[in-house]
């Protein structure tokens, strides 16, 4: 199988035939269904397009032509792409292959170098043409189209997802902080999370790294052409603008409105804090044990000069609504002594505190707010210390994508895409989409301008 170095100049290379493709490999474990994803996707209103359907505007490089309203690779077709770097996206596109067409989708590409390893490359390939399958020649698990080359393999090399040639298959492609997806024909062949993911071809690839670069369409001279090309920006939150309180940027949704108690409940009362045990209640059960936690909530929480505030009784305070992957803003500030916190899908805790308690010293509190307090390893601890001080208003921004989470405070990093555990059932998968809770120890708090934008998975 040939690949091209995505450089200019660069010369074809024969990539020779890996042995992890002659060694019977386990099946892949089954893959979220596509059709949550693709229901968000679908909710995105403001897609960019990146092909106008009949220039090359916005991009760059050699070797592609306009015809017939696609992008077409030629038989001198290299590389072409965006004049724009991008960060982390969803990119929609269709595809039309011919008998053996090889191509690949390059993404957070430096702009030089093979863009497999300096970049990630998606195999954008004709996978199942006799050429590729020739005795002692055959295709490793992660050449096959889909697969994010080199580093994880497609379930297109067990369950075969191209529509036949000459047809336009449809994919979608989902990169958001480590998380790589690829839906194509409305079903998932690629779910990965590539932070701590070891290449499967044990080469080193320095673009796994990598969080921004060009889209590139990696050409080997074969026939690929490119259609309905759009992309939506999910390109991490700046620092929260100065917005008036309670009125959320562009591109979030304000969670509160500063004005009641909509889109928020009580949390249920022990042991059904626990998600896990909320999940398997019977629905009557659940609805009982709800309106006894509203019933508390507002016994204890009021809103008061646009801000949640709790008199320091009573239990916390919960989304109404589940979430998965977001960026969210949150101000909150406490009295002294004060110890509070977020849950972030129903997990403990982004923690929040007064630094300079005494008694708390012996559990790290001098070294601030924002540390994943019930973590056992990495995340538990802040950073740096960034806490204004006790009675002033303070700013998280927190990013969540699976289950990494990096976290600002008044605009200084102190986690930086570290996991968070699974208080409820150690070494598990945390729900992969929960409420978001307001916690409180026997204080009084104070929340306001909570907003949250959701990052497609």
């Amino acid at each position: 199988m040939h690949r091209f170095l995505c450089s200019t100049g660069a010369a074809l290379t024969m990539l020779a035939t890996s042995s992890f493709a002659d060694t019977p490999a386990a099946p892949m474990a089954p893959l979220p269904p596509a059709g949550p994803t693709l229901a968000m996707v679908a909710a995105i209103n403001d897609w960019a397009t990146l092909f106008d359907g009949t220039t090359l505007k916005g991009w760059t490089g050699e070797g592609y032509e306009v015809k017939d309203g696609a992008i077409t690779c030629t038989p001198q077709g290299r590389f072409l792409h965006t004049e724009k770097e991008y960060a982390d996206f969803v990119l929609e596109l269709d595809v039309q292959l011919k008998p053996g067409s090889n191509n690949g989708i390059g993404i957070r590409y430096p702009g030089t170098g093979d863009a497999a390893y300096e970049g990630m490359e998606l195999q954008i390939l004709d996978d199942r043409d006799p050429m590729y399958h020739k005795p002692g020649a055959e295709l490793a698990k992660y050449q096959y189209h889909g697969s994010v080359y080199g580093i994880s393999p497609s379930l297109q090399s067990e369950k075969n997802l191209l529509k036949p040639t000459g047809e336009w298959n449809h994919q979608t492609i989902i990169v958001i902080g480590d998380h790589i997806k690829v839906i194509l024909n409305g079903e998932t062949i690629t779910d990965a999370y590539l932070k701590n993911m070891e290449p499967i071809d044990h080469k080193e690839h320095p673009g796994k790294a990598r969080t921004t670069g060009f889209i590139t369409f990696c050409g080997h001279g074969d026939f690929v052409a490119y259609k309905n090309i759009r992309l939506k920006d999910f390109s991490p939150a700046p620092p929260l603008p100065g917005t008036p309180t309670n009125v959320a940027p562009p591109g979030f949704t304000a969670l509160f409105n500063g004005k009641d108690f909509t889109g928020w409940k009580g949390l249920l009362a022990a042991p059904n804090d626990n998600p896990f045990k909320r999940a398997a209640l019977p629905p009557e059960e659940l609805a009982k044990a709800q309106a006894l936690a509203n019933e508390v909530m507002t016994a204890h929480w009021k809103v008061e000069d646009g801000a949640f505030v709790f008199d320091g009784k009573g239990a916390s305070l919960a989304t109404a609504k589940p979430y998965g992957d977001f960026d969210l803003y949150v101000e909150w500030k406490i009295p002294a002594t004060a110890d509070s916190g977020l849950y972030l899908r129903g997990t403990p805790q982004v923690q929040i505190w007064d630094p300079g308690n005494p008694a708390q010293f012996k559990h790290g509190n001098q070294k601030g707010s924002g540390g994943m307090w019930n973590n056992k390893g990495p995340g538990k601890e802040p950073l740096v210390l960034a806490d204004k001080p006790i009675g002033e208003w303070n700013t998280f921004h927190i990013r969540m994508v699976g289950e990494r989470v990096t976290i600002h405070l008044n605009g200084q990093l102190i986690i930086n895409g570290d996991p968070l555990e699974n208080y409820w059932a150690a070494g598990k998968p945390l729900p992969r989409a929960e409420q978001i809770e307001l916690q409180n120890h026997g204080n009084n708090l104070w929340f306001r301008s909570i907003y949250l934008r959701e990052l497609p998975y």
